[in-house]
């Protein structure tokens, strides 16, 4: 194993998770929520839940063709840059927004999550190319570990900045912190080797296709029924991510400076649990890992509807993180185990369109949870409750499947 290869792999997680521990959970929902939308009676809520699901939708629908022509044309690295750089405009054009601009904070922050999402497609498809069989739960973990540790510096970084009132700083500097530490994942990973394939004839294709990936998943057993359930449980993670900082304020009272320290404090946690974890996912296999993992967050998520105070709200957020690194990085493992050799863009296309299909239901429900209660946050607990748990039971019918390499 290369383990110069490995490293550049694993420090694009670590340059990437600044964007959704700022724009996605901390800095941006509440900035948006709070100066950009206003209002009260959920309307913050309405909007942000709205962005994060078409977002989602819209990638849901890109990664399979995308995935399929990366594969075909031989332009994975090509489109990867691409995407990345769709995500840093959309986060640099977010220093022109101020208060009552909801329609362009909307825009730019779709345009921004498309890219990052769509980015991740080619970089995990990458996976299978950088470790072996045996080793990819320990890579696919320690990809997730340093990218907590990316998440913790750049929420200190955010602190000052926020304290300041800089927030176009705040931007500017996620953007920079992104294409920085990417450019070894840009130099190091392996070069594109073009096919006899151009891209829009690869495009067309991928289209046509799209029908017979479908098949083939469903023609493989134990990954059609681990589709079924991954694309429950990750809804319910995803949407706890999204909406966790705007629970933050708006149920437990915290300021944004506060929320920012919540959070490092479970990307401190959610590294612990994505290290610990990464070797048992070889051992052990993905599937038991998610067994141990899951009903954690279950039961996390139905004592988030009952608690009143921030300090068990803390408490809260530790235990959530200690599962949080290892449920995505024992799913992105179980995904290499799974797909047939040389299919990894489109399959992880369809992972994509899997768990962002999903991620519209669940945001876009909490938002609509917390607007019927009048802006009462904590139904839309119930809405992740209800997601993980279905996810967990679809889980068990996997049989004999995501066993150790």
């Amino acid at each position: 194993m290369n383990r110069r290869l490995v490293w550049s792999w694993a420090l694009f997680d670590f340059a990437n998770s600044i964007f959704p521990a700022v724009m996605v959970a901390t800095v941006f929902p509440i900035f948006y929520r709070e100066h950009i939308v206003g209002g009260q009676a959920g309307e913050g809520d309405w909007w942000w839940g709205r962005a994060v699901s078409l977002s989602a939708l819209i990638v849901a629908f890109m990664s399979p063709l995308l995935g399929g022509i990366a594969d075909r044309a031989g332009v994975r690295k090509r489109f990867f840059m691409i995407c990345v750089g769709m995500c840093l405009a959309g986060v640099v054009g977010m220093v022109t927004l101020d208060a009552g601009m909801a329609v362009r904070g909307f825009l730019l922050f779709v345009v921004a999550n498309v890219g990052f999402e769509s980015a991740l497609v080619f970089y995990n498809a990458y996976l299978p190319d950088v470790a072996p069989p045996e080793r990819r739960g320990w890579v696919s973990g320690l990809g997730f570990g340093v990218g907590y540790l990316g998440s913790a510096l750049g929420l200190l970084i955010a602190v000052p900045l926020v304290d300041r009132g800089l927030m176009w700083a705040v931007w500017l500097s996620v953007a920079a912190f992104f294409l920085i530490n990417s450019i070894p994942s840009f130099r190091y990973l392996p070069a594109d080797r073009r096919r006899n394939v151009a891209v829009a004839k690869a495009a067309a294709l991928g289209v046509s296709n799209l029908k017979n990936v479908v098949a083939e998943v469903w023609r493989l057993k134990d990954l059609r029924q681990f589709f079924f359930a991954y694309f429950f449980y990750i809804d319910g993670v995803n949407t706890i991510i999204a909406m966790a900082a705007i629970v933050a304020t708006g149920t437990f009272g915290f300021t944004t400076q506060a929320t920012i320290v919540l959070f490092l404090i479970l990307q401190i946690s959610a590294l612990i649990g994505a290290l610990a974890l990464a070797k048992p996912t070889d051992l052990i296999g993905p599937k038991k890992v998610l067994n141990m993992v899951l009903p954690l967050w279950i039961a996390a998520v139905i004592a988030a509807y009952f608690i009143q105070g921030q300090t068990a709200f803390y408490v809260l957020a530790v235990v959530t993180g200690l599962g949080l690194g290892s449920v995505q990085s024992a799913s992105r493992a179980a995904m290499a185990l799974l797909i047939p050799k040389g299919r990894e863009g489109e399959m992880f296309g369809f992972y994509a369109l899997c768990g962002k299909s999903s991620s519209v239901i669940g945001p876009f429900l909490f938002g609509l949870a917390v607007l019927l209660a009048g802006g009462n946050q904590r139904p839309g607990f119930l809405v992740v409750g209800v997601l993980l748990t279905v996810g967990f039971v679809l889980l068990q019918r996997v049989k004999g499947a995501l066993q150790p390499a």
